[in-house]
């Protein structure tokens, strides 16, 4: 029996429709959600994420404001620019479209932004939080999947969860908020020895590398729930994830399609760290 397909788009509507609800509730105290955005350069991916997230914000109640610089925008003056939007009260969060230009440094970047702004949930100190099961924010795209895991009703507790893919954004806060619903971790990256006995034994299989096809259908086990979070290009110029889709979705229990999963919910659960930091200064 093929996968069934955990719609990110559907769920995304539902949540973004209890934002705004939220959000209108906010403002009628004079306290409107309010997200800042610095870009840094013409970098074309990031230009579209922007957009995408400053529209999501515009038609869910949230005051948005987007600040392009030039890519020969220097350290210093970005750094003084976070500085201001810090102390701004009608700024709840502060995003930094990632990646930087290479004469900046993003850890600096990301460490001047207040851990209380820090809608992203990169900060060193939310970070330390997430560790420690005391999270102010989860990042976006690992807090989608854990709502998407909830959406499914998928029993979480005790189940063997294999992530594919090490990073501070996703891999690494992944598994923190999967261990804290009571699964079991194993933590693979593309140079895994043997990656497909790993993913094998994974009730749920969260891929995160970037790199095509890295998940072939004979690496999952049956009935598993498989969360694709890769964004790559097919031979055609198609959006595509990490996993072999076609054949993996006759294989999985549940799967996420590329596009449409994971992506629309990495924006919405942005608007969702950006109206809990509002809700904060009540």
């Amino acid at each position: 029996m093929p996968a069934q397909i955990i719609n990110g788009n559907l769920l995304s509507q539902q949540l973004r429709a209890d934002v705004a609800r939220r959000a209108a509730a906010l403002t009628a105290k004079g306290r409107q959600p309010g997200l800042a955005v610095i870009l840094v350069g013409e970098n074309p991916a990031s230009q579209v994420y922007v957009r995408n997230k400053v529209k999501a914000c515009e038609d869910n109640g949230i005051h948005s404001v987007l600040e392009k610089y030039p890519a020969d925008m220097s350290e210093a003056d970005l750094l003084q620019r976070i500085a201001a939007l810090n102390a701004d009260p009608k700024i709840h969060g502060i995003l930094v479209q990632l990646p930087l230009p290479a004469h900046i440094d993003s850890h600096k970047v990301i460490e001047a932004i207040a851990a209380e702004k820090d809608v992203d949930g990169f900060h060193i100190s939310n970070a330390g939080l997430l560790m420690t099961g005391q999270p102010l924010f989860r990042p976006c795209t690992p807090y989608g999947v854990m709502k998407m895991l909830e959406s499914i009703d998928y029993p979480v507790r005790g189940a063997h969860a294999v992530i594919v893919g090490a990073s501070n954004i996703v891999g690494k806060p992944q598994a923190m908020l999967l261990l804290q619903a009571g699964a079991t971790i194993t933590i693979c990256n593309s140079k895994t020895r043997d990656l497909g006995h790993h993913t094998r034994q994974a009730d749920i299989l969260v891929v995160a590398t970037g790199k095509r096809n890295i998940v072939t259908a004979d690496m999952i086990k049956p009935g598993a729930v498989v969360i694709d979070v890769g964004m790559n290009r097919d031979d055609n110029g198609k959006l595509c994830g990490d996993v072999d889709y076609g054949p993996a979705s006759e294989v999985a229990g549940y799967i996420t399609p590329v596009p449409g999963g994971v992506g629309p919910m990495t924006i919405t659960m942005l608007l969702v760290n950006t109206l809990e930091a509002a809700e904060r200064t009540l």
